[in-house]
């Protein structure tokens, strides 16, 4: 029996510190998405679960007798399974593409954007734009477009940010192309792309942006006809449950509806 109730309070203290974990980036730097509600609300009931175990089997047990209630634990198990399943795969496919980097320098950079904080990059922009740096610096040959537009609360466009900082640190402006109308990674791509052909860049790219955010760019990517090689920036640990989860709902979303 203490056995039981050791096991039963560290599964406990483990979805608490995940909880946490969800919690940080509301209380740190105000991000709130459905990365960061879902694992909350699904973290901080097993915690619940868990932490007073005995009285939660006996409400399920009462549950359970009752053959309405029953059909609804079956169907919300049920939901909950395929749920992870498909969490399990579209994590699978992520992992995947964090480091298909490209073979050759026969490449067009495309950075993707991010929130940017009056006229400065966000953190997460900055290191993708710091991960762009560091590739363009070691191959004086690679051209870069520059991706995102302008959102009601930002000063300037994304691109522009992006565009900025790159050149403070000393990438030849006549190497970077401005892609400033996109509203979300799908547009960021294909807008891109128009930059390419308009301009007889090569049609192969390297895609920069968060790790966790490389397997939907590369769906967009191969819907274009691109060939898409990733090199993913630094992500701060803190937040990557939140995004991870998050993105499971956009790769669903953008594969179904879009």
């Amino acid at each position: 029996m203490k056995v039981k109730k050791i096991v039963m309070l560290i599964f406990a203290i483990i979805f608490f510190v995940l909880f946490i974990i969800f919690l940080l980036p509301v209380t740190v730097a105000g991000i709130i998405n459905i990365g960061n509600i879902t694992g909350a609300l699904t973290t901080g009931i097993l915690t619940a679960v868990f932490l007073f175990w005995n009285k939660f089997r006996s409400l399920f047990s009462g549950w359970w007798g009752n053959s309405k209630s029953r059909i609804a634990i079956i169907i919300i198990c049920g939901i909950f399974f395929l749920f992870i399943i498909a969490a399990s795969v579209i994590s699978f496919f992520m992992i995947r593409e964090i480091n298909d980097k490209p073979k050759d320098n026969n490449t067009t950079l495309v950075v993707l954007g991010c929130q940017v904080r009056g006229n400065q990059p966000s953190l997460m922009l900055k290191c993708r734009l710091d991960s762009a740096y560091d590739y363009l610096s070691e191959h004086e040959e690679v051209s870069v477009i520059v991706s995102g537009g302008q959102g009601p609360d930002e000063a300037v466009s994304e691109a522009e940010c992006m565009y900025d900082y790159l050149v403070s640190r000393g990438i030849d402006e006549e190497r970077i192309y401005i892609e400033d109308k996109s509203t979300d990674t799908n547009e960021n791509i294909k807008f891109s792309k128009n930059i390419i052909e308009q301009n007889g860049l090569c049609s192969d790219i390297t895609i920069v942006t968060d790790g966790f955010h490389q397997f939907r760019a590369d769906i967009f990517a191969k819907r274009q006809n691109l060939r898409a090689y990733n090199i993913s920036a630094r992500t701060q640990l803190w937040l990557v449950p939140t995004y991870w989860v998050r993105e499971w709902f956009g790769v669903a979303y953008y594969t179904i509806f879009k």
